[in-house]
């Protein structure tokens, strides 16, 4: 996905999931709207320019996700959560 799209922010359970996830440091599986399928775990938010993004430590390597490319993720605790727009 383009990177200079524009932003769609994602609904707020949604958000405070990810947050909680990051909190407790919850391993997801995250699987992404162009397919892309990433195992990793929660490590913050990040809102920069408008845009919020999900980092996650990917094999000790950290990565930032944006919020909007997410389809779903999916943790024991929380099941499989279908990320929709606001």
């Amino acid at each position: 996905m383009l990177t200079n799209e524009a932003y769609k922010p994602i609904n707020c359970d949604d958000y405070d999931n990810l947050e909680l996830a990051c909190q407790k440091n919850w391993t997801l599986s995250l699987e992404l709207k162009n397919g892309d399928q990433i195992k990793a775990k929660a490590v913050d938010m990040v809102s920069r320019k408008n845009v919020e993004y999900l980092a996650v430590d990917l094999s000790g390597e950290t990565r930032e996700v944006r919020l909007d490319h997410i389809a779903s993720f999916t943790h024991p605790e929380l099941g499989t959560v279908v990320v929709s727009e606001e």
